[in-house]
């Protein structure tokens, strides 16, 4: 199912920089919903969004929690170093097990004036803790603390939520809980997933209310999210790696309903690198959780998604786990067949990005009609924007 080269310029589009959210709502549900059913676009607020959505829909959230990645150190002379955390490496790369670990832990991260800083710790004073860092690679930092407290501790006490770069601003305090979805809680993201930034306690209690089932997966949302994309042929793109976290329940609820629709691109990415490991484990029964970006574009038998979901149950059953830790670097653009996914909400992205191409992959060239009509009605754009509702032919 390999698409045909996509040439890049075919999926931007003009964003003039007053369109772009810089600051978020003070009411998060009063954001504005525009709902693509069809073909046919109608507005609303998304505080009503469970009116909009089909019966017997079921929503799929990504509950992972943003953490204060960047962090500034001064050496004695007077140089600023920032180190921006990515990923975790040691003493493993389970981000829960590394944020409550009281020990040493290393990361993947990337420095801001790193030629100012080539060997010696830098160190950090905060009350009575001192954190060390140590450059052991040029891409990897150690962290070291005198505390007893976690390393989610030490991160909450001295580190900065990392906004995304196209804001053009520091995080304020009003930040810390606003670029965090209310039901936020696996720590690991470097960004938010931001199409849950609009659900509310009210909001959650109208799905209800309409019998609307939801459930709760993990992808930690990386900085590669952010990542531009510099090939004229989208498909060359360097596609970013994140881990994924499944319980045996998500896969069941996902196996047992039929109209899914995930909350974000996030949800919308694990989901369908779910349905893609269940292919490799029809291949290799023992195969470890990896998508890469190119397995949904290779010459393979596809089973179907009963089959597949079943074989990632028959995977944790075998080897008695009720939890599910993975990576994908899943690419989802034009020519995708999506397998489990009938819909998304998500927020408005930025031009010539792979989000912009994964709703492209849904509602084919439509994506400019919706964008056209957002601009055209004054919708706020990007993370701290508005909210869509794409409901495509099915």
């Amino acid at each position: 199912m390999q698409p045909e080269s996509l040439d890049l310029r075919n999926y931007t589009y003009e964003l003039p920089d007053e369109k772009i959210a810089k600051y978020p709502l003070e009411d998060r549900a009063s954001s504005k919903l525009l709902c693509y059913d069809n073909g046919q676009i109608t507005h609303g607020h998304f505080r009503d969004i469970s009116q909009k959505l089909p019966s017997g829909s079921f929503l799929v959230f990504n509950d992972t929690k943003v953490i204060p990645a960047r962090l500034i150190f001064y050496k004695e002379t007077g140089a600023r170093i920032e180190i921006f955390l990515l990923d975790p490496i040691a003493p493993t790369n389970v981000y829960e097990s590394v944020m409550s670990g009281k020990e040493s832990c290393t990361w993947h991260a990337m420095i801001g004036n790193a030629k100012k800083w080539k060997e010696h710790a830098l160190t950090m004073q905060v009350g009575d803790n001192l954190l060390k860092a140590t450059r052991v690679a040029d891409d990897q930092v150690k962290f070291e603390w005198t505390s007893d407290d976690t390393f989610s501790d030490v991160l909450t006490a001295i580190g900065k939520i990392p906004l995304p770069p196209y804001l053009g601003r520091e995080a304020t305090d009003k930040d810390i809980p606003r670029y965090q979805t209310i039901y936020s809680k696996h720590e690991g993201a470097v960004a938010a997933p931001t199409a849950g930034l609009h659900f509310t306690e009210e909001v959650m209690n109208s799905l209800k209310a309409r019998k609307i089932a939801i459930d709760y997966l993990t992808l930690h949302v990386s900085a590669g999210t952010f990542q531009p994309i510099k090939t004229d042929n989208v498909a060359d793109h360097p596609m970013h790696r994140e881990q994924v976290v499944l319980s045996k329940t998500n896969i069941e609820n996902l196996l047992n309903n039929d109209i899914l629709i995930p909350v974000g691109t996030t949800s919308m990415r694990t989901m369908e690198s779910l349905f893609w490991y269940g292919q490799l484990l029809s291949e290799n029964p023992e195969a470890p959780f990896f998508v890469e970006k190119s397995t949904p574009y290779r010459k393979v038998p596809v089973i179907s998604k009963q089959e597949s979901l079943q074989n990632v149950l028959s995977y944790m059953e075998r080897n008695q786990l009720e939890t599910l830790i993975g990576h994908t670097e899943i690419f989802i653009y034009p020519g995708y067949s999506f397998k489990l996914c009938k819909g998304l909400i998500t927020n408005f992205h930025l031009p010539g990005s792979t989000l912009i191409l994964l709703v492209a992959a849904l509602i084919g060239d439509d994506w400019r009609k919706v964008y056209q009509e957002a601009l055209n009605a004054n919708y706020r754009f990007l993370s701290y924007g508005d909210s869509s509702l794409l409901l495509p032919n099915q």
